[in-house]
């Protein structure tokens, strides 16, 4: 058939289909195909992008800077952490305060048990990783308790001095437990943080969040054993719980101001924290 045809045998030779030339498919480019892979970015290289790059987030600081928002100057200089002032948009960002909420259940757990028995100093559990997943429960489940026990003993009392007496529940002790658990877990820590600024200390934010958030625990069993019907110890529950929770705050404050001439603000802590435990008894538990 060639040979009736010669001038498509010549075109049909000059063709060259040899894969094993070093011009062969393999070099032909693919990184313009869809769902072609990237080249691998050498060692050498990822280091050498790597030095430009942002140092990791440190959680002492609030919000982080990671994601978004950290206040202008308070980033270190010489680590390059400076930011600037468009990370102020951060502060609405979801993902600005999701570092704090990274941590494992063992994690909360310990520190729920360190709180509940202070054997050490409970900054140094939490000086690596603050987090804000402990508190924010811990505010938000005693809120509820107190609301719900707190009607649930007023009932009690009331059917046994006055079994006749119509009973209804008392829906303004949630709106009264939430301004006074929230408003407390992130006011005085607060207070306490601008007061050590003011006076030259250089105190984190979220670890004073954090601690005082722990430090709530343990009224939520106490809650419940209020509910017993006898008034004299219904106030050696509370005095010891609230005496439990501000030793844990007084010890672990007096950790963070040493070597400062602070006793006035250590004592201030314990009284505020002992004085929402007779609040707690005398409003939702009388």
């Amino acid at each position: 058939m060639f040979s009736t045809f010669p001038w498509f045998k010549q075109s049909w030779s000059s063709l060259n289909f040899s894969p094993m030339e070093e011009d062969g498919y393999g070099t032909l480019p693919t990184s313009h195909l869809l769902g072609s892979v990237p080249a691998v970015i050498s060692e050498e290289k990822k280091s050498s992008l790597g030095e430009g790059g942002a140092s990791p987030s440190n959680l002492n600081v609030f919000p982080p800077s990671v994601g978004g928002y950290q206040a202008p100057g308070s980033g270190n200089p010489l680590d390059g952490n400076e930011q600037s002032g468009t990370d102020w948009k951060g502060f609405f960002s979801i993902s600005s305060y999701s570092p704090f909420f990274n941590v494992d259940t063992d994690v909360v757990v310990d520190r729920l048990m360190s709180s509940f028995y202070p054997r050490s100093n409970f900054f140094s559990k939490i000086d690596a990783n603050p987090d804000l997943y402990g508190p924010l429960w811990i505010s938000t489940t005693l809120v509820f308790m107190l609301a719900a026990f707190g009607n649930t003993a007023t009932y009690v009392m009331q059917i046994k001095s006055d079994p006749t007496k119509a009973w209804n529940f008392d829906v303004g002790y949630v709106n009264w437990a939430a301004c006074v658990i929230y408003g407390y877990t992130i006011l005085v820590p607060l207070a306490f943080y601008f007061l050590l600024q003011y006076f030259g200390s250089h105190p984190s934010l979220v670890r004073f969040w954090c601690m005082w958030g722990y430090s709530l625990f343990i009224f939520i069993p106490s809650s419940l054993l209020l509910i017993i019907p006898v008034e004299i110890l219904r106030w050696i529950i509370i005095l010891l719980a609230g005496g439990a929770s501000s030793w844990f705050v007084s010890s672990n404050f007096k950790y963070y101001v040493e070597g400062i001439d602070m006793a006035a603000l250590v004592v201030s802590a314990l009284l505020l924290q002992f004085a929402l435990a007779i609040f707690i008894k005398v409003f939702f538990f009388a």
